[in-house]
């Protein structure tokens, strides 16, 4: 059975540690792509929140990459292929052969938040092994079945993904409104404020774990 894990590992004992130095507030975003070739892994990079000249020179310096281009950007948002130094390429290496899909890689002051899907908890234990015999330094946060439901995925209580669910349905989020909170209030047989708690949780817990950059914060929230 496959294992979703969450985790954080420090940038020195991964990458771009050099790069969070000179430009501490940048955000990054790794994009993955399916793909066997090494070198194709996580070739493109996002980064927010800082002076993007900055983090281009940050970047091409970083002793973790061999090439760095910015392909395109605005005024918020710069978009960099990266081709990584060959000690990043075996770290990445390591991880493919225990089995680990990489289904998100963030950073933001110096840590990286990953989000790896193991084949089974086995892999996921010999990773672990490899990781503290190597001496690397990372924390778990959350762990899960592969294979549960989507809002175990997305951070959501069974409650919340029910909340959403029904204002979908029944037009509660068009415009204008189909529907009122005293309506879902009614379908679900709860009140107007615990409808009300529901939705703000819900919709809190899925644009941090769906758009933001930023490290998630870890403590569920409760229904």
């Amino acid at each position: 059975m496959s294992v979703v894990t969450e985790f954080t590992i420090p940038a020195e004992a991964f990458a771009l540690e050099q790069t969070f130095d000179a430009v501490p507030d940048v955000k990054l975003e790794l994009e993955r792509l399916a793909t066997h070739s090494r070198e194709w892994v996580m070739p493109f990079l996002w980064a927010t929140e800082a002076d993007l000249e900055a983090v281009k020179t940050a970047l091409q310096n970083d002793p973790c990459t061999d090439e760095v281009r910015m392909l395109d950007a605005d005024s918020a948002v710069g978009y960099f292929n990266v081709h990584w130094a060959e000690e990043v390429q075996e770290l990445v290496d390591t991880i493919v052969d225990q089995h680990g899909i990489m289904q998100e890689a963030k950073a933001v002051g110096g840590v990286w938040y990953f989000k790896f899907q193991f084949v089974s908890r086995d892999a996921l234990e010999e990773f672990q092994t490899y990781f503290r015999e190597e001496g690397y330094s990372f924390e778990l946060q959350r762990m899960y079945d592969g294979t549960a439901p989507k809002e175990r995925e997305y951070n959501l209580t069974p409650e919340q993904r029910e909340v959403l669910v029904t204002a979908l349905e029944m037009g509660y989020f068009r415009i204008p409104r189909d529907a009122q909170i005293e309506e879902l209030a009614a379908e679900l047989d709860i009140s107007t404020n615990a409808v009300s708690e529901r939705l703000r949780r819900a919709t809190s817990n899925l644009t941090k774990d769906t758009l933001t950059v930023s490290l998630p914060d870890r403590v569920s929230d409760a229904e």
